[in-house]
């Protein structure tokens, strides 16, 4: 073992340039950061002293820089993910544009309330849509809406409905939806309050995700701390301790936070306001500027760094805040790996998303299962 703990970062839907299939996603030309540069002036010192631009064209950096490629036919979140941890998904996760009726009525009969919507929205826009009916109604019809995504959200006002009886009917609806016909990757809690007539989406969403299709690489590591909704996504399975992030710079302090903690083994971060707040928007300025705060904190981040240390920072997918529509975007990601101890400074081939989770089992003296995918980086591990 060479490494003591590794904390790796999610910036979610961080793409560096299309994948080598992106024109069968019809994503042809998507690049999330090459764009946003093109938009904007970037201050951005420590991650491109990590290798960031160097993906893009040869330069000098610290570390070890790549592209990373997903294998699996997905752009979402769950399946990113999980293929960074070795599993990649083989079948795309059933997508709706509007959910069958027969869904909906033994929905309504379970919770005992009416949905309105039931189509493929932007959550912002489909608040200010239907959002004063829930108001009207005192909670008993609430919004029920998808995405480009594999998911059913279920909006509810936190001091109309509550939080308890919005957890209860998402509860529901994950039990209901995990029948083949109505099988969706996920089913999220999206809570809101109302302020000077403004629908505001609080920090108290909530992921009802399917557990991975096999164990991952967290489920074979000793120790593992979620951070952000990391929990969330292999449904608690190879979680030691999960902390709930209220924003990505939320998350990124609690990050540095562990830092103070002496443990052997894995610190994962999902910082999710690039893709949700960002991205899906489709807000070139937002995102640049959550770049640039992620930035700041990653520089306090390196700072505190122990010799046994190595950061890996890497995304699940893209999406372009320039792109066309609000999906994903089939983009290659990045993966930044340093420590004060690797004193190789070099730009590698692209790689597999399935190279982090190989990476973290060879550091920790672990077999890889023969299902999982990957290789180490082998560089992080040479004098």
């Amino acid at each position: 073992m060479r490494y003591q703990r590794i904390f790796t970062i999610v910036l979610d839907s961080f793409g560096v340039g299309q994948a080598q299939d992106a024109k069968a996603f019809g994503d042809q030309g998507a690049d999330t950061y090459g764009h946003i540069q093109a938009h904007m002036s970037l201050h951005l010192p420590h991650l491109r002293k990590l290798g960031l631009d160097a993906l893009y064209t040869p330069q000098a950096h610290q570390g070890i820089a790549l592209r990373l490629a997903e294998q699996g036919p997905s752009k979402d979140t769950l399946s990113g993910h999980w293929e960074l941890m070795g599993v990649p998904v083989d079948v795309p996760f059933q997508v709706f544009s509007s959910f069958p009726q027969d869904l909906i009525q033994e929905l309504e009969k379970e919770t005992q309330h009416t949905f309105i919507g039931n189509k493929a929205a932007s959550g912002t826009q489909i608040l200010s849509e239907l959002g004063h009916v829930e108001t009207q109604t005192q909670g008993k019809t609430l919004i029920l809406y998808t995405s480009a995504d594999s998911v059913l959200q279920i909006c509810g006002n936190e001091e109309i409905l509550g939080l308890e009886e919005l957890y209860r009917v998402c509860t529901i609806a994950r039990k209901l939806t995990m029948q083949p016909p109505w099988k969706v990757g996920r089913v999220i809690a999206r809570p809101y309050i109302i302020r000077q007539g403004q629908y505001i989406r609080t920090d108290h969403r909530k992921d009802l995700a399917l557990a991975p299709i096999r164990p991952t690489v967290l489920d074979l590591l000793p120790y593992t701390i979620g951070i952000g909704k990391i929990s969330d996504i292999f449904s608690g399975h190879g979680i030691s301790e999960s902390y709930h992030s209220t924003s990505s710079v939320h998350g990124m302090k609690q990050t540095i936070a562990m830092q103070e903690k002496d443990f052997q083994g894995l610190c994962f971060t999902n910082l999710v306001d690039f893709d949700a707040k960002w991205g899906h928007r489709r807000n070139v300025a937002g995102y640049g500027h959550e770049l640039e705060r992620f930035d700041v904190l990653l520089g306090a981040f390196l700072k505190r760094m122990r010799t046994d240390d190595l950061l890996i920072l890497t995304a699940d997918h893209g999406n372009d805040p320039t792109w066309q529509g609000t999906d994903h975007t089939r983009e290659n990601v990045p993966c930044l790996c340093y420590s004060l101890q690797l004193h190789r400074h070099e730009t590698l081939p692209t790689g597999s998303f399935g190279d982090v989770g190989a990476t973290i089992l060879h550091n920790f003296n672990i077999v890889q299962p023969e299902y999982m995918i990957g290789e180490p980086i082998w560089d992080i591990f040479k004098q």
